[in-house]
C-alpha cells in the first residue's frame, strides 16, 4: 500500500491527479486524511526544485547540418535544444491537456473558425526585446509562407487571416477546427523576435536558457536567462548541455561514467542490463511514437500498390516487437494512429505477416529483382537489427530487400525525406488531424512517402471542420482504411520512449508526448545535492 500512496502522491505533485482525487484513494485504502496530507505535503517537499549547476545530456540525433531555424527541426537533438530556448504560445501537458505559455488565455467562437490569444505581458527575449502580439504574428506569417519549407506549413496553411487586436492575436480559419490549441502548440512554432524573419537561425526565444555554444553534431550550451518569466517552474540548472552522442555504446558509458545526467534512446535489448546499474535509472513510457519503413508512392517500383501491398504483408510485427523492442511496446497496423488518439477505429482488422499474400502481390507487381532499403543507427533504436529482420522475413515471400547501411551524420538531411526507400521514425502528435496533416496531406513539406492523394486531403480537411464527433469519428476511419491498404508507409510497431538518468536529476515527469520528458527534462528537471 506504501509503494501504491508514493505513486498517486507524485500524479499529485506532477499536476496529473487532483488533491481531492487523491484524498479519495487514499480513504479507499484506509488511509486517514490527516496521514494522506502528511505524506502529501512530503511528498511535495521532496520534490522542490534546486537551483544551480550544470545539468547535463548525452543524445543520438544530432548532425553537423542541425540548424537553429525551428521550422527545419526533424531530429531530437534541434528539438531538445529548441525547447531549452524557445516557446510556443500554448504547450501540451503530460496528460494530454493544453498547458497557456506565451499565450496566457485562449477563447473561440461558436462555430471554431475564430479564435483569440491573449499574449502574456512582461516575458522578454534573450535580446532584451520585449514580446508582443505582433512577434506572434510575425511568426506565424513566416511558417505559413509557401515558400518558408516550415514543417508546420500544413497546419498553419488553415489561417485564413491573422492579425493584432490590442493584447491579442486573433486567427480566421478557412474552416473551423476545434483542435487550434493543438496546432499552435507545434514545436516548430517558436516564437522569435519579429517571427524570426530577421534572422531565423539567431536561436533567440523567450525560453530559460540562451544559446551559449551551438556546435552542431558536437555539443550545445545553454546559459540560463536571468529575466526568464516562468523561473519558479523551468530553468532550475545554471546551465544545461547537450552532447552529441549517436553510438549507443558510448552513450550508455557516458552516463555510467557520470559524464552525463541523462540519455535519450537506450536500446530495449539493454534495459534489463542497464538496469542493474548502480546509480541509473530507466524511464519507460509508453506513448504514440512509431518506427517505419517508408517508400515514395511516386518513385518505381513503389509507385505500384501492388508491391507496397507485398512489402507490408512481407513484415512479421510481432517478431520484431519482441526482437527490436523487447516487449517495449506494441505492433502496428500500417497507419500512424495508436488506441491512445481519441475516435480511433478500434475495428479495422490487424494486418499479419503472411509471406503467401505477400508473394501474391509482389507477382502481380510485375516487379522483379532486389529493393534497396536504406537504414542507420540513428533512424532509431535496433534499426540495421530491424532491417535485417525484415530483410529475413520478406525472403520467406521470395521478395529480396538489399539492405544498405548510412552513416548518421547526413541520415536525415540526405537519405530521409529523399531516397525512395528508408527507415524512420515519428515521435506522434496530440491529435489525428495533425499526425495526418503533418506527413500525409499532399502538399506536407514531410510527406516522406509521397502519398498525395486528393480524396484523402478531402478526409482530413473535412474533419478537421466537423464538429459532430461520431461523422468526425469515420472520417478518420476512412483515411485510416485508405493509408493502410494504398498508402506507402509500413508501420511495424509503436514504440515506448525508453530514457535513462543519474542518481542526480531530480523532478522527473514520465511525458509520453517524446523522449526525454517530451523534450522539457533539461527545463523541468533540476541537479539534486
Amino acid at each position: 500500500m506504501s509503494s501504491e500512496l508514493d505513486h498517486l502522491s507524485s500524479l499529485v505533485v506532477s499536476g496529473r491527479l487532483s488533491r481531492r482525487d487523491f484524498l479519495g484513494r487514499a480513504a479507499a485504502l484506509g488511509v486517514t486524511a490527516l496521514s494522506a496530507n502528511t505524506l502529501l505535503a512530503g511528498a511535495a517537499r521532496a520534490q522542490a526544485p534546486v537551483k544551480g549547476g550544470i545539468l547535463k545530456a548525452g543524445m543520438v540525433g544530432g548532425a553537423a547540418t542541425d540548424s537553429l531555424d525551428p521550422a527545419t527541426w526533424a531530429s531530437q537533438v534541434p528539438y531538445t535544444l529548441g525547447r531549452n530556448w524557445g516557446e510556443q504560445m500554448l504547450e501540451v501537458t503530460p496528460a494530454g491537456e493544453i498547458e497557456p505559455r506565451l499565450a496566457e488565455s485562449y477563447e473561440a467562437s461558436d462555430d471554431a473558425k475564430t479564435w483569440r490569444f491573449k499574449i502574456r505581458k512582461g516575458v522578454t527575449f534573450h535580446n532584451g526585446k520585449e514580446l508582443t502580439p505582433a512577434d506572434v504574428v510575425a511568426t506565424l506569417e513566416r511558417h505559413a509562407d509557401e515558400n518558408s519549407k516550415s514543417a508546420a506549413l500544413a497546419f498553419v496553411s488553415q489561417f485564413e487571416s491573422m492579425k493584432v487586436d490590442g493584447d491579442n492575436v486573433v486567427i480566421q480559419l478557412k474552416e473551423a477546427n476545434a483542435d487550434l490549441p493543438y496546432v499552435v502548440s507545434d514545436y516548430h512554432l517558436m516564437i522569435q523576435p519579429n517571427g524570426g524573419k530577421d534572422n531565423p537561425t539567431a536561436g533567440i526565444g523567450t525560453g530559460p536558457y540562451k544559446v551559449g555554444v551551438n556546435e552542431p553534431g558536437v555539443r550545445h550550451v545553454g546559459e540560463l536567462h536571468k529575466g526568464y518569466w516562468g523561473s519558479d517552474k523551468r530553468g532550475h540548472a545554471d546551465q544545461i548541455e547537450i552532447v552529441v552522442i549517436n553510438d549507443a555504446t558510448a552513450r550508455t558509458s557516458a552516463l555510467q561514467g557520470g559524464q552525463v545526467d541523462m540519455i535519450n534512446r537506450v536500446e530495449p535489448k539493454i534495459v534489463d542490463l542497464i538496469k542493474r546499474v548502480p546509480g541509473v535509472g530507466i524511464r519507460n513510457v509508453p506513448g504514440k511514437g512509431h518506427y517505419v519503413f517508408i517508400a515514395h508512392c511516386n518513385a518505381a517500383p513503389f509507385d505500384n500498390n501492388d508491391l507496397r501491398l507485398a512489402l507490408k504483408y512481407a513484415v512479421d510485427r510481432e517478431e520484431m516487437v519482441q526482437k527490436i523492442l523487447s516487449g517495449y511496446g506494441s505492433v502496428g497496423n500500417d497507419m500512424p494512429v495508436t488506441k491512445g488518439y481519441a475516435m480511433f477505429p478500434d475495428d479495422i482488422e490487424q494486418r499479419k505477416y503472411d509471406p503467401d499474400k505477400a508473394a501474391f502481390h509482389y507477382k502481380k507487381s510485375g516487379h522483379s529483382g532486389p529493393v534497396l532499403l536504406r537504414t542507420s543507427d540513428v533512424a532509431f533504436p535496433g534499426a540495421v537489427d530491424a532491417a535485417q529482420l525484415y530483410q529475413q522475413s520478406a525472403a520467406k515471400a521470395g521478395i529480396t530487400i538489399d539492405v544498405k547501411r548510412e552513416p548518421g551524420d547526413g541520415y536525415w538531411s540526405e537519405v530521409w525525406n529523399k531516397q525512395p526507400f528508408s527507415m524512420s521514425y515519428w515521435t506522434g502528435r496530440p491529435t489525428q488531424d495533425q499526425v495526418y496533416s503533418i506527413a500525409y496531406l499532399s502538399k506536407a513539406e514531410w510527406n516522406d512517402t509521397r502519398f498525395q492523394r486528393e480524396d484523402f486531403d478531402k478526409l482530413i480537411l473535412s474533419a478537421r471542420g466537423e464538429l459532430d464527433q461520431a461523422k468526425r469519428k469515420d472520417l478518420y476511419r476512412q483515411a485510416a482504411v485508405m493509408l493502410r491498404d494504398e498508402g506507402g508507409v509500413v508501420v511495424p510497431m509503436f514504440n515506448n520512449y525508453i530514457d535513462a538518468t543519474g542518481t542526480r536529476v531530480g523532478g522527473w515527469i514520465d511525458d509520453p508526448n517524446g523522449e526525454l520528458m517530451g523534450g522539457h527534462a533539461l527545463t523541468k528537471c533540476w541537479i539534486n545535492a
